[in-house]
């Protein structure tokens, strides 16, 4: 056997399924495998701010969202693609640090605002060049034409997939 891990899976079901392509596993398996490497770095990282990967994902969302630096929960929910009560237990953890502040909407009177205080956004700009090298370290291995290649290829593979398509709409 020659190879990575996947190389090896990959054999192994030539082997015993020579019926079937299995050639999938060789893309699904290495995303997941990398997948699992990558949170494992990130959560390294923002741990040593007492973060972890969905509060850095909010927090940053409403630092590059720009001044005043403030958005609805719904459009946060929507970035960051998860459930109401999802965002609703990041931003009770986040607001308990005083790193966001709700308050009523402006423009909506039965609205709430999401803003980053000063406080969230000193953090997230101390913990973001820390990440960009936690990123550029696991990157390290591929030239910048690689990366971008892989960023296209990537990017191509998500607008495939149907909206919602994940693992519970698989046959």
């Amino acid at each position: 056997m020659t190879g990575d891990p996947v190389d090896r899976i990959l054999e192994q079901w030539a082997g015993e399924r020579p019926d079937l392509d299995v050639s999938p596993i060789g893309v699904i398996g290495r995303i997941s495998r990398l997948a699992r490497r990558i949170d494992l770095a990130q959560r390294a990282t923002f741990a040593r701010y007492d973060l972890d990967p969905p509060g850095f994902d909010v927090l940053a969302t409403l630092r590059r969202s720009g001044p005043p630096y403030a958005l609805t929960p719904g459009a946060l929910m929507r970035t960051a693609m998860v459930t109401s009560g999802a965002i609703t237990q990041r931003l009770d953890r986040l607001e308990a640090r005083r790193l966001v502040a709700r308050g009523p909407h402006p423009e909506d009177g039965r609205g709430v605002l999401v803003t980053l205080t000063p406080e969230g956004r000193d953090l997230v700009d101390r913990v973001l060049p820390h990440h960009l090298a936690t990123e550029q370290r696991l990157l390290a291995g591929l030239p910048a034409a690689d990366r971008r290649a892989l960023a296209g290829l990537l990017r191509a593979m998500e607008a495939g997939l149907a909206p919602g398509e994940d693992a519970t709409s698989a046959g």
